[in-house]
């Protein structure tokens, strides 16, 4: 397991954060996959995915979306997310993205699902959300804000799969009256995407 993991999900570290000296990638005694670990001061420096936190914001029937001004994907549509903050809690960052993409003010609600991106080492994490107001603009990471009908959102044009998985699954959980969580991994092997359903 762990010289797939390896192969498959190279990382490059060079030097210890901690005191400069390079270091060198092996299984440290009790672990199981291989770490980078410092020839120096052998501190080990564990690399774990990373958090993308997000919401789907409603208004009487419409979902606000974005249109991303920086890359990657730039030019798509997506919903207000992004890279966690430490110090803040999953919630409290989806709504600050709502923010800060969307200049938008939204009330967090339920889980609408859990991605695990599994080669870029990420888990997006996204919610049902309620706009407190209509008053949202295009924030320094939209090129364009919108709001859509369900029959109007531009699916050719959204930006990954993750946000098209928890957009189509948000949409059948309200026509069906109900607001369940939903969990998919996405991975790429042998060039191929490969989706899971948990």
């Amino acid at each position: 397991m762990g010289a797939s993991f390896r192969l498959r999900y190279p990382l490059v570290m060079k030097f210890c954060s901690t005191c400069g000296h390079p270091v060198i990638s092996k299984i440290p005694e009790g672990d199981h996959l291989p770490r980078f670990v410092c020839t120096a001061c052998n501190t080990i420096h564990y690399e774990n995915p990373r958090i993308i936190a997000g919401c789907i914001p409603e208004w009487e029937g419409k979902l606000l979306l974005c249109r991303r001004a920086i890359e990657p994907r730039r030019g798509y549509w997506t919903i207000p997310a992004g890279f966690m903050e430490n110090g803040e809690a999953v919630q409290d960052a989806a709504a600050r993205e709502a923010q800060e993409e969307a200049l938008a003010d939204v009330e967090i609600g339920s889980l609408a699902a859990i991605v695990n991106v599994i080669r870029a080492h990420q888990v997006h994490i996204m919610f049902r959300a309620r706009l407190k107001n209509t008053n949202f603009g295009v924030g320094p990471e939209s090129l364009e804000v919108g709001m859509y009908d369900e029959a109007d959102i531009p699916w050719s044009e959204i930006a990954f799969l993750s946000v098209d998985f928890a957009l189509r699954r948000y949409l059948e959980d309200r026509r069906a009256g109900r607001e369940d969580a939903h969990f998919r991994d996405i991975d790429y092997v042998d060039g191929k995407i490969v989706l899971r359903d948990r």
